[in-house]
């Protein structure tokens, strides 16, 4: 058995800030509330690896691990999977972005299979990646539309 889960969240906000904004991974730590550190690796051409560090979890354990990230604008799409699988045998994730009538429609999906010696299975992983990708997602859709709010209401320059 493996793992697959597909969220999403309309962003009432325009689909290039909703695209630049989450596609900044040195500023996830800003985003999300799970990551302590984001650390860019590397860059090549679109394409970039970084490690993630998340926030100590309930036992102290801090987990961190290498992924690649692939954005391609003119498919609003971005392939991502983990370098450093850890307890997964591996770990695949696409975003898609997709302009609406309501803002910008982001949706996540990831394809995953957890290692037999992993302390947890395919069914509970997917479980809880459902339960924290809807946290995370509130989140990053919260803070991106209070940005989209802070544009709006700056004043425009004018030239005299």
């Amino acid at each position: 058995m493996a793992g697959h889960t597909e969220n999403e969240i309309t962003v009432k906000a325009p689909l290039d800030l909703v695209w630049d904004m989450t596609n900044d991974v040195a500023n996830w730590p800003r985003l999300f509330s799970e990551y302590a550190s984001a650390e860019i690796l590397s860059q090549e051409g679109a394409k970039c690896t970084f490690r993630l560090t998340m926030h100590p979890d309930d036992n102290g354990t801090v987990w961190s691990w290498v992924s690649e990230r692939e954005p391609d604008r003119d498919t609003l799409t971005v392939r991502a999977r983990r370098v450093e699988t850890g307890p997964f045998a591996h770990m695949n994730i696409v975003w898609r972005y997709e302009e609406t009538p309501a803002g910008t429609r982001m949706v996540w999906t990831q394809d995953f299979a957890m290692k037999p010696d992993a302390p947890v299975d395919d069914a509970w992983m997917t479980d809880n990646i459902n339960r924290n990708s809807k946290v995370q997602m509130e989140l990053i859709r919260d803070k991106i539309e209070q940005a989209a709010a802070a544009r709006r209401a700056e004043p425009a320059l004018t030239a005299d």
